[in-house]
């Protein structure tokens, strides 16, 4: 059974209980939290291993709560949202969120999506051994958890560091959608999963990295790679 604690920030109360039903089945310690505010108290005192982060809180909303999280800590994110539009689910992991579920949703696929993260989680947290890794101006270290463009110092999230670093290890191969999906957020093909995510997370890496955002190349009907010649 598993052990780990997931902190769950939701105002709607029946919600509540059946995320926290279905997560204890499978073996996580549950916390819960009604607002924003209390939700941040929470993370600070339990300190968990994920958190389920409901996007509309009273308090402080989602997004807020996120903002401020990700400048203490990388602990993973799954955030729920009652809305459809892309703009939403772009602020999410603009901000940090690893994931998003949008309301309503089935029970089986949170539980999948939550089990996806806390798998991954260890290796993200944790040094990796090896040495630099290089793009064109680009330096990554996985052992320092840093980022690097033509020497200046980048931030990333916990998802846009990983995404960057299998691209880079591949050597300039293309990798597919469904590899990507599994090596960075521990997904398989058996879960049917948004691959936009995937995409959306790309679009913010290059931003980030401004004219060196030219390393990753889309491989059309594929996936991505960095370019041999960078």
């Amino acid at each position: 059974m598993a052990n780990e604690k997931v902190l769950v920030v939701e105002d709607d109360k029946n919600l509540v209980k059946l995320v926290k039903y279905n997560l204890e089945k499978e073996g996580w310690r549950v916390v819960t939290a009604a607002d924003g505010e209390a939700g941040l108290a929470s993370l600070r005192k339990d300190k968990p291993d994920l958190v389920v982060l409901d996007a509309m809180l009273p308090k402080l909303d989602g997004f807020e709560f996120l903002k401020i999280i990700r400048r203490e800590t990388r602990v993973p994110v799954l955030m729920l949202t009652a809305r459809k539009e892309e703009m939403d689910r772009v602020l999410g992991l603009e901000l940090g969120a690893d994931d998003y579920v949008t309301k309503p949703f089935g029970v089986r696929e949170l539980v999948a999506r939550v089990k996806a993260l806390l798998r991954r989680a260890a290796p993200a947290e944790s040094a990796t051994p090896g040495g630099l890794l290089k793009a064109g101006g680009v330096e990554l270290d996985p052992e320092r958890y840093e980022v690097t463009v033509r020497g200046k110092a980048l931030t990333l999230t916990t998802k846009e560091f990983e995404f960057l670093k299998i691209l880079l290890q591949a050597g300039g191969r293309a990798l597919t959608r469904d590899v990507l999906l599994e090596k960075v957020w521990g997904y398989d093909k058996s879960m049917e999963i948004d691959t936009r995510t995937i995409d959306q997370h790309v679009a913010r890496l290059r931003e980030k990295l401004g004219p060196e955002g030219a390393i990753v190349a889309t491989v059309k009907n594929v996936g991505y790679r960095i370019k041999a010649d960078a």
